[in-house]
């Protein structure tokens, strides 16, 4: 039976419904997740060890489209002698930044720990991660440290880029007041262990340069996210370097900062939640945030640190992001809900400006 044109109009708006209800279920996954792809926003995660790799084993569940810019100080381990050795960037970091990008499948989840495998014997490659010196050999056969990282993650097939926050390797120097005694400190592991106040933090050389690849990243993302991590060797050097520093005070995107579970001895002893903020905001007074984020278990004054996030011009959001037991560490999942809930707008008065306006 045909359909007369009043038909026609009348069911038009059925047919948009089943429309829209087919592409939300294509964009869903059976877990109830928005399926990741060139939809998602454009994602920049900025630090350094097992902080940046919690951060981005979340946003694999949010977004394809992101960016890992990783710091470049390391001087201790297998990425220490290798760097004094071949006079290269650590790629400690970098390594652990490309694992945790790697797909759960049968493939990515093999050279993940083929990549995170550490030699164990009484010569040279003892304690050498096979990844570190896999991608030294990249470096050295391209002479290229991006193009190098590149070739890794096509291995790994992992889901993003990993860049190095700079083409030289820095050193990251403080001064350490404990009491009357004060004492200038160099070298990240140095820096990190040393007991005391930090103050004065710098990177050497002072006038170093961030990578152009880590800069057009921040320049064309949708969103910015620091932290967590070692506060003082991972995730403040971003706001130190001065170009890259500058790139995160002009950039368009909304910045977002994930705060730690735990003071981190010797670097955070004594520091509460909000303290952290203010070392962000003492050593970056221009920069302004838009949603802080902390686990409320970790909070000792939520009025003190509501008030430190909005003089940043940022929304704080308490949600437990630890797991379940006793360990401080932050659960992929609970934490990428959050991510998914601020990049939708959704916790607190969060609203995205159109580009170029």
């Amino acid at each position: 039976m045909s359909m007369t044109p009043s038909d026609q109009r009348s069911a038009a708006p059925s047919q948009d419904a089943d429309t829209a209800t087919r592409t939300a279920r294509a964009t869903i996954d059976a877990a109830g997740w928005r399926r990741r792809g060139e939809e998602g926003p454009a994602v920049v995660a900025l630090g350094g060890g097992h902080g940046l790799s919690a951060t981005l084993r979340a946003l694999r569940h949010v977004t394809h489209r992101l960016t890992a810019v990783v710091t470049v100080a390391d001087d201790g381990g297998s990425s220490g002698r290798l760097r004094r050795e071949f006079d290269c960037l650590p790629p400690g970091d970098l390594r652990m930044a490309l694992a945790a990008l790697t797909d759960e499948t049968e493939w990515g989840l093999t050279w993940r720990d083929v990549l995170q495998h550490r030699f164990s014997g009484e010569g040279e490659l003892d304690n050498h991660a096979l990844g570190n010196l896999l991608i030294l050999a990249l470096w050295q056969l391209l002479g290229d440290e991006v193009e190098g990282l590149d070739w890794v993650g096509r291995l790994l097939s992992i889901h993003g880029r990993v860049i190095p926050m700079s083409a030289s390797p820095l050193v990251i120097e403080a001064d350490i007041v404990d009491g009357d005694h004060r004492q200038r400190v160099s070298g990240q592991v140095a820096v990190a262990t040393t007991r005391g106040r930090m103050e004065h933090v710098r990177v050497v050389p002072e006038d170093a340069d961030a990578h152009p690849e880590a800069i057009r990243a921040i320049d064309a993302a949708d969103w910015v996210i620091l932290g967590p991590g070692s506060w003082y060797t991972s995730v403040l050097p971003h706001l130190i370097l001065p170009s890259m520093r500058r790139a995160l005070v002009s950039t368009r995107a909304r910045k977002l900062v994930v705060l730690n579970l735990s003071a981190q001895s010797g670097e955070t002893d004594d520091m509460t939640v909000a303290d952290h903020l203010r070392v962000l905001a003492d050593y970056a007074p221009e920069l302004r945030l838009d949603v802080v984020v902390a686990d409320p278990s970790v909070v000792e004054d939520v009025a003190d640190l509501e008030a430190v996030a909005a003089s940043m011009g940022a929304v704080l959001v308490l949600r437990q992001v630890r797991t379940g037991d006793a360990l401080c560490h932050h659960d992929p999942l609970r934490l990428a809900a959050v991510f998914r809930d601020a990049f939708d707008g959704v916790v607190g008065d969060i609203t995205s400006p159109p580009r170029g306006a």
